[in-house]
């Protein structure tokens, strides 16, 4: 079998091997490009902590300050993952969105002992500064970089479609799905994904994909890689069957 992962490439290598452990063939088709800003400079001073709200977040925040002693609250495991791995030695999880984050932070920060610092993209997800704001929280945004949507399929895809020989397609963020579904119907593509199953990070995600004709869509039961993973699991006898999945 034959799924495509969705993710920016650095994303993309993690899922895809634990893909091929599975015994799946495994096509990349980053539909965002992670591109560092220029110049960025990140002042630290009297932060308490930081804010992941992605693994491309912690690493672009990495690449310009050297500390690695502040905590990091990250919004899921995979972040959390990435940020040990660059060094971070005190990392929390919030295993699930931006008010999965919101909720641990509230419940473990002290707002008096400073501000938190949020390494961002240009455009985020979510109201994490408001959300946090109303609880007493200073929140210090820093844009990092930009996530740069693709503006075309590339002929690999186009070629697995038309050929029927995707099985699952795996969606890990609204933009993304939102940039898959314009891209693919304006190639003229749409009627192709009735052969291939979805499987969305959340509902949010899902919504984004709802305008293809989907042999089905399935979204993962809490808005993380394994759960989505899982979900594949469970699915992964029906994808060889010839009739589309019950109800």
């Amino acid at each position: 079998m034959r799924a495509l992962v969705t993710r920016p490439r650095d994303d993309a290598q993690t899922t895809a091997d634990l893909l091929r452990a599975r015994g799946f063939d495994v096509m990349v088709e980053p539909l965002l490009d992670i591109v560092p800003v220029d110049g960025a400079v990140v002042e630290a001073d009297g932060i308490q902590g930081i804010l992941a709200t992605s693994a491309n977040g912690i690493r672009a925040l990495a690449r310009v300050l050297a500390d690695r002693s502040l905590p990091v609250w990250a919004v899921g495991d995979s972040s959390a993952r990435v940020a040990r791995a660059l060094g971070y030695a005190n990392v929390e999880s919030a295993g699930g969105d931006v008010e999965t984050l919101a909720a641990l932070v509230i419940g473990r920060v002290d707002p008096a002992k400073g501000a938190l610092l949020h390494a961002a993209a240009g455009a985020v997800a979510g109201d994490l500064a408001g959300r946090l704001g109303a609880a007493g929280f200073a929140v210090r945004r820093v844009v990092l970089y930009d996530a740069r949507t693709a503006t075309g399929v590339s002929a690999e895809l186009a070629d697995a479609l038309r050929t029927q020989s995707l099985d699952a397609a795996l969606f890990f963020s609204p933009r993304t799905a939102a940039t898959f579904a314009t891209l693919v119907g304006a190639a003229g593509l749409d009627p192709c994904c009735r052969s291939v199953a979805a499987y969305a990070l959340s509902a949010a995600v899902a919504r984004e994909l709802g305008t293809l004709p989907w042999r089905w869509i399935t979204v993962a039961p809490e808005p993380t890689q394994a759960a989505l993973l899982a979900a594949l699991d469970d699915d992964t006898p029906r994808l060889s069957a010839a009739d589309p999945r019950p109800a």
